[in-house]
């Protein structure tokens, strides 16, 4: 049965619930307008790491800067932490590739930052990370019965992007720009699949290897071994590690996201949740009606989702609590950094 809060209820209520988040950069990110996530191009390797900061203390305490975007508009981290403080968890933070050293504690699969897939291999150990991911399944499995998993990739919808096509679906992505570059993307994608036709990577991880970035084998990896239910916090990024689970022929997650993401004309993501084979909870916690002026934004298309923000919506529901008490905890938090 829907709801106005949530599309559709998954059903599920975890005992033990946990949230994950996998960070990583990509080389993209430094690309001028691929990505709406840091102030300059070469700040968006910097992302990941304040994000997790915020997600775990509550705050940016390295930096002197506000959750904002230039625009005044809430982070998604700042949803993310709200709903960390309502549910009471500890999100589990997982370093697949930064290009800097985290300021909270995280596990660490040991990767590097994706590389640049127009030039070079974008993870050239993408197989080691998938089978390290694995080994964080098997870890993650022993703690709880429910993974909410999500990440933090700046650039990381271009890479999706890459994945998808060279995966063989027709598929557009979104942005955390109210306006998609998507010439921009579209650009790259084209250098990226024929650099692919020429090197002639065929198989899911030669993809991820070739045109991906670190987050999407580790995140595949620790979904293909934990064995309780999960899902996949976010949109077009954790589609693309879905259609990677669904080639390697594993259990492909159900995903929760904003609808944001579903409403967002430029990136057709029902349509290509439908192309992959699975199925999306899309969670609408009323910013427009909110009465806060910088989380209105994401109704115009600005942010949509990021750093598991739809997902923690949606994991916040499913421990029990109620819609109107989920939305306010959110404008409570975010009214700190008006």
């Amino acid at each position: 049965m829907s709801n106005p809060f949530l599309s559709e209820d998954p059903g599920i209520r975890p005992r033990r619930p946990m949230m994950a988040l996998v960070l990583a950069n990509t080389m993209l990110s430094t690309v001028p307008g691929i990505s709406g996530a840091g102030p300059t191009p070469e700040k968006t390797l910097l992302t990941p790491i304040l994000d997790a900061e915020l997600v775990t203390t509550g705050a940016i305490t390295s930096m002197p800067v506000r959750p904002n975007t230039p625009t005044g508009c809430p982070t998604p981290a700042t949803i993310t932490r709200s709903m960390i403080e309502l549910t009471g968890l500890a999100p589990v933070l997982i370093n697949a590739g930064l290009a800097h050293t985290p300021t909270v504690p995280c596990l660490d699969v040991y990767g590097s930052p994706g590389g640049d897939p127009r030039k070079v291999d974008a993870v050239p150990h993408a197989a080691h990370l998938f089978e390290r991911g694995e080994m964080v399944g098997r870890l993650l499995s022993q703690y709880s019965d429910f993974l909410m998993l999500g990440e933090c990739v700046p650039g990381g919808t271009t890479t999706a992007l890459c994945v998808l096509r060279a995966l063989g679906y027709e598929a557009s992505v979104s942005s955390a720009f109210a306006r998609n570059p998507l010439d921009l993307k579209d650009a790259v994608c084209r250098e990226v699949l024929a650099r692919i036709d020429e090197t002639g990577a065929k198989g899911p991880l030669d993809i991820l290897r070739a045109a991906g970035d670190p987050m999407m084998p580790v995140a595949a990896g620790i979904a293909s071994t934990y064995s309780g239910d999960i899902i996949f916090a976010g949109g077009t990024q954790m589609l693309a590690v879905a259609a990677t689970l669904k080639a390697l022929g594993k259990r492909v997650p159900h995903q929760a996201t904003t609808v944001y993401v579903r409403d967002d004309p430029t990136a057709g993501f029902p349509g290509s949740v439908a192309d992959v084979g699975t199925t999306a909870y899309y969670v609408d916690p009323n910013f427009a009606g909110i009465g806060h002026v910088g989380l209105a934004r994401y109704c115009i298309g600005e942010v949509k989702e990021g750093m598991g923000a739809g997902g923690a919506l949606t994991l916040a529901y499913l421990m029990g609590h109620e819609p109107e008490e989920i939305t306010r905890k959110v404008f409570d938090f975010v009214r700190k950094y008006a």
